[in-house]
Order: C-alpha cells, then structure tokens, then sequence
C-alpha cells in the first residue's frame, strides 16, 4: 500500500474538532474527503491510522480489536483546546466511534456513524462470524485475499489503496467490536446521524437502522439513506452528499448551549 495515501492526516484549524476513524483493512485514505469538507467549514479533522493497518497483510498478525480500541481512546484524549469535539467513524471505525462516545459522554458532543459494521450482508458473512468465534475457520483458511474494495465510483477504485489479504483472525477481533457495540449503543447520550448506503455490498444497511432506534438515549438522532455508492461512501458517488449532511448536522450542535456543563476537552 502507498504511504503516502494511507497516512494520517490533521487538517484545518478552528475551536471545533472531529476526529474520523477508517474502517477495518482500510486506512485514513477513505475518509479523506469527508475530513477536507468539514475542515473547509472551519472545523480541525484528525484523522489517525489504526494500528496494523495501511501497510502490509502481515501488520495485521500482531494486533487485535483491544489495539484499535486503545488508539482509538488514545486519539480522543489527546484532543485538548477544543470548544467541541466530534467522532466520525466508517464501518469498523463507527463501531469505534460509538464507543467512545458511551465512555466519554462528557468529551463527545456529536456523533457520525458511516455504514456501521453492525452486521454483515449476505448468507457467507453470516456463516464467516458464527466461524470466526471458533479456531476453525483461522486453521481451514489462515488469510483472507482481497482485489479490490467496495466502491461504484470507477475512478476512486482505480485509486484506493487495497490491502491484498488479511489474516482472518481478526474478523474475531471484528466480531468482539460488532458485541461491543450493541452493549454501548443504549450509552451514547449524544446526538447521532447513522449513514447507510442501500447498495452497500459489505455491511446490512438494516443494521444501521437498528442501530439507529437502539440509540434510546441520544437527545437526537437521524438516518441518512444513500441511493448512490457502495461501502466506502465517503469516496464513493453518495460522498458529496454525505460530507453536506455530516458537515449540516455537526453544525447544528457546534454553537449548541445544551452540553455547556461539560466542555470538551476538559
């Protein structure tokens, strides 16, 4: 994989922040554009690479879910001078997202989950985490090849960076967090959009509706559904629209009085 494309990035400058986390075999390149629409909105975006990720297959042998958890908590706490802080998360990285805004009710004032990997589509995805809970499937098949990513978009495929394979491992790992969020979701006391691209090939785009109306203590929460594009929306061809809905719901929250007891970052 380009370093150059998979890198990290921190872009603009401004009182608010959003911190966006890419998705499982994916990298900060993925998000990238979402990340320049809301730094063009006077917003600061970070974006961090995940541990184990953007390199080489083999990265991904020595890190599990705990590692994406604690750079993910590691990220967040490290956002200090803030007037606001806002988590945006893709796939894997929304599953991340909500659970940092169930631990640090205090810090998070906004929530966006992207295609949320809550559940995964099709009959194979299904049967892969009933395996996965199990040593089988690691010993019949230790990788996992992949050639390409999900995107409709023929310019931004020929683009991205693909990791060729991964261990299938760490679909346990993916599993644990899937778990994990179901535990947190009734936590998150933020308000929250759920995106959802109804021709997501990877993950159920119900899933981020069930998502959606277990946030029962959320003081708002909203569904956004995109016609156009596949899993990767933000680099896909619902991303314009997307970044516009993102950028529009952050921003109804980021003069908000409501969360004035508990300033972000203190």
């Amino acid at each position: 994989m380009d370093p150059r494309k998979t890198a990290p990035f921190d872009l603009g400058r401004g009182e608010d922040v959003c911190l966006l986390l890419h998705g499982f075999t994916g990298s900060p390149w993925d998000m990238r554009p979402l990340g320049e629409a809301l730094a063009a909105r006077g917003m600061r975006v970070v974006a961090p690479l995940l541990p184990g990720h953007g390199t080489t297959p083999q990265a991904l042998l020595h890190v599990t879910w705990r590692d994406w958890h604690a750079a993910a908590e590691a990220a967040l706490l490290g956002l200090h001078g803030h007037r606001n802080i806002f988590v945006g998360g893709l796939s894997m990285g929304a599953l991340l997202a909500l659970g940092l805004a169930a631990r640090h009710p205090e810090r998070v004032k906004a929530l966006a989950l992207v295609a949320p990997a809550v559940r995964f589509r099709g009959p194979r995805m299904f049967l892969i985490r009933q395996l996965a809970r199990t040593p089988v499937l690691e010993w019949a098949r230790p990788w996992v090849e992949k050639t390409g990513t999900d995107l409709s978009d023929p310019e931004a495929l020929a683009e991205a960076p693909v990791l060729p394979a991964f261990p299938v491992a760490r679909l346990r790992d993916l599993c644990t967090l899937q778990d994990l969020a179901v535990r947190d979701v009734a936590h998150v006391r933020c308000p929250t959009l759920v995106a959802v691209a109804e021709q997501d090939h990877v993950v159920d785009p119900e899933g981020g509706r069930w998502l959606a109306r277990r946030l029962t203590s959320a003081p708002a929460v909203r569904v956004l559904s995109l016609r156009d594009g596949f899993h990767i929306i933000p680099r896909d061809r619902g991303g314009p629209l997307l970044a516009t809905e993102v950028a529009g719901f952050l921003e109804q929250w980021r003069y908000s009085q409501a969360w004035d007891a508990h300033p972000a970052g203190a």
